[in-house]
């Protein structure tokens, strides 16, 4: 079917629209995002609405492009102070923990293809292929499911697993790399494989963290006339890392992520709008990708694998992934088992493996199509299982608590910077409120507390001590504690919006 490029972006916006729409619904249900995005793009292909995609190198380069913005955006939205105490034990489950995850399947899937299935062989080297491929998490889909249902971790596991996915991405994307590599060529020898793999880790980690570095000194420094080119600017760096280091040999996914990192916990101008923009951008290549990955699966294709990888998805999330989580956190006496196995609970697979099983395929590896169709198997196997439990799990363990209650600004575009530290949100006056009089120094307001504006129909102004207020008027309340809010809340007897 020919498609003019009218057409292909009418049905590239529908797709989009209807993705949006079906994402908030799963979030009520507990379905992470990433599952249901994939769902609609296996739906629209060939074997259902009939749109034809058959191109690995154009999925793999919107893969390589997304998963860059996701990571870059990742390490801005990492505090420092949060990862400092797990920084150790993060590192470790993102480097010696995939390779370990790499190993244990590996050997696995060597012994379960060469004794039990017919239909599906494989040689040692491409076992650990696709074990190396399948060795990262994905944490995207799991906070998505917690922040929606508005429940926080205990024992700060929450910045743990995210760091963790955040940079265990690139251990798996060389290790899938040198396999390739040994794979074709039978004189690359063992050596050559480490310095390869010494070169990509140390360049990567410390190109990003110079060229983090360099890049907030140029972005407080350039003074560009229209301010929202520096959000155009900052993505321009983003490409910038990992493209150079890239060329001269580093790994440039650890380099977003790195120069992300310290990017983000630098001061730079127009940082909140610029940081937004990563939010936005964030969310669209995440449904971009998720979609052409989708689009590059034949369900039909599926089912001929289908018991190799129900077993292996099954070994990783029962036996590989716990073994993994509890050799490389071992030394950690303070962390409660309870914590461990929450942790290896959720180490889901997610958009990043279909990537990287998009490597055999354009390399022309033997069997590369059916390891692209076991990876995808095994993360909607994932996706089913760990993604639908993270709650629940969470809860069984004792290991939740409800966090405070967001209070989002509706009626009042208005932010303050993290550097002031005050805090804002909005009351609904209504009747009762007023019981004490109509004037502004008739409300019971903590000292600390002010009043700032007031948005009446459409009409907004700033109120004075004897400004009479009406039903239905919202006012926007600042203080210097975030307490206090709930004091000024509790107070007034006001419905906090």
């Amino acid at each position: 079917m020919q498609f003019s490029i009218e057409l292909f972006i009418l049905i590239v916006s529908v797709l989009l629209f209807f993705s949006l729409l079906v994402g908030k619904a799963g979030h009520r249900f507990g379905v992470p995002t990433l599952l249901i995005f994939l769902l609609i793009g296996v739906l629209s292909g060939s074997d259902g609405l009939g749109l034809e995609f058959n191109n690995p190198h154009a999925a793999q380069a919107i893969g390589v492009v997304a998963l860059s913005i996701i990571l870059f955006s990742g390490g801005m939205d990492t505090r420092m102070v949060e990862i400092k105490p797990i920084a150790v034990q993060g590192l470790i489950l993102a480097t010696f923990g995939v390779f370990l995850t790499a190993l244990i399947t590996g050997f696995f899937i060597y012994w379960l293809t060469n004794n039990f299935f017919t239909s599906v062989t494989f040689t040692l080297l491409e076992s650990f292929l696709l074990a190396s491929v399948m060795s990262s998490t994905d944490s995207a889909s799991v906070f998505s499911i917690l922040r929606s249902k508005n429940v926080s971790l205990k024992e700060n596991l929450r910045p743990m697993i995210e760091f963790e996915s955040g940079s265990n991405d690139p251990m798996a994307y060389m290790l899938t790399i040198v396999i390739i590599q040994l794979i074709q060529s039978p004189d690359f020898d063992t050596w050559s494989a480490i310095w390869m793999f010494l070169k990509q880790l140390f360049l990567g980690g410390l190109g990003g963290y110079f060229l983090g570095k360099l890049s907030v000194r140029i972005i407080n420094k350039i003074n560009l006339d229209n301010d929202a080119l520096y959000s155009v600017l900052l993505l321009t760096i983003m490409f910038f890392l990992f493209g150079f280091i890239s060329f001269i040999g580093g790994n440039g996914y650890l380099a977003v992520y790195v120069g992300g990192l310290f990017i983000g916990n630098s001061r730079f101008v127009h940082k909140r709008s610029s940081l937004k923009f990563f939010d936005g951008m964030t969310w669209l290549v995440q449904i971009i990708m998720f979609l052409t990955l989708g689009l590059l699966v034949n369900p039909t294709e599926l089912l001929p694998i289908a018991g190799v990888g129900i077993v292996v998805g099954l070994f990783m999330i029962f036996v590989s992934r716990p073994v993994t989580v509890h050799a490389s956190l071992l030394p950690f006496k303070k962390m409660s088992m309870r914590a461990r196995h929450y942790v290896s609970w959720v180490g889901l697979r997610g958009a990043v493996p279909i990537i990287f099983a998009t490597y055999p395929w354009i390399s022309d590896i033997s069997q590369a199509k059916m390891i692209f169709n076991i990876v995808f198997f095994i993360t909607i196997i994932s996706l089913l299982i760990q993604g639908t439990t993270v709650s629940s799990m969470a809860n069984w363990l004792k290991l939740s608590a409800i966090s405070p209650m967001k209070r989002k600004l509706e009626a009042f575009d208005v932010e303050i910077a993290d550097e002031i530290k005050s805090y804002m949100s909005e009351i609904l006056i209504k009747e009762e409120y007023l019981a004490n009089g109509s004037r502004l120094m008739d409300l019971n307001v903590p000292d600390n507390t002010l009043i700032v504006l007031v948005k009446r129909d459409e009409l907004y102004f700033v109120p004075r001590g004897n400004t009479e207020l009406k039903v239905g008027d919202r006012i926007l309340v600042i203080t210097d504690d975030e307490a206090e809010l709930e004091v000024t809340y509790k107070s007034m007897k006001g419905e906090m919006i």
